[in-house]
Parts: structure tokens; sequence; C-alpha cells
């Protein structure tokens, strides 16, 4: 991750971009890129949504790494060690969802 980071700040030094890569901008971005990860998946069935043509899955990987790039950025941007976050979100949803209690189903967790 920190390889990725610093790749991308070198990126953007050498384009003069980081005036606009503000927390507001990016998470907007980032949420530009996630609805064109999902057009891709748009009115597909879900055997077709998991079996994409290889032009298709090249076109899915793009946005996916671009999702990838600005959520680290903003995470950058904000001083914040995704992977710890990820690791901390797991532990708070394993407490929420006990395996246990929620196998088998979709229900938020307020609703058992």
């Amino acid at each position: 991750m920190i390889a990725l980071r610093d790749s991308l700040r070198k990126f953007v030094a050498e384009r003069d971009w980081d005036k606009f890569h503000s927390p507001k901008n990016l998470a907007m971005a980032l949420c530009v890129e996630a609805a064109e990860l999902m057009e891709h998946f748009q009115w597909l069935s879900e055997a077709e949504s998991r079996a994409l043509p290889a032009a298709k899955l090249v076109e899915v990987r793009d946005e996916m790494a671009d999702v990838l790039v600005y959520l680290v950025r903003l995470a950058d941007k904000l001083d914040v060690d995704l992977l710890d976050a990820a690791a901390k979100k797991m532990a708070k949803n394993a407490e929420k969802y006990p395996a246990a209690k929620v196998r088998g189903s979709m229900k938020k967790y307020s609703d058992y």
C-alpha cells in the first residue's frame, strides 16, 4: 500500500494536481469511479456478472483500479492507514455479526 501511495504522490506531483486533491474532491471522484464500475454490471444477471467476457473484465479491472487509486489518495490526504482501518472495521463487524447468529442471513445487525 505504501508503494502505491508513494507512486501516486509522484504521479500527482509531476502533473501539479495536488491542488485539486482535496478530501472532498477525492471522495467525489471515488464515487464517480465506483459508479462507472457498477455500470458494467447494470442489467446483467447474477450468472452473467460471474462470467464476464475477457474484454469486459479488462474494463472492469481498470475501473476497480480507479476506485483503489482514489481511495488510496483520499487515505493519504486524511492520514488514514487503510490496512489498519480495515482490520479494525472487520473486528467491529465480527462483533455486530457473530457467525453463529447470522450465518446464511443477509439481515442487518439491528434486525436480530
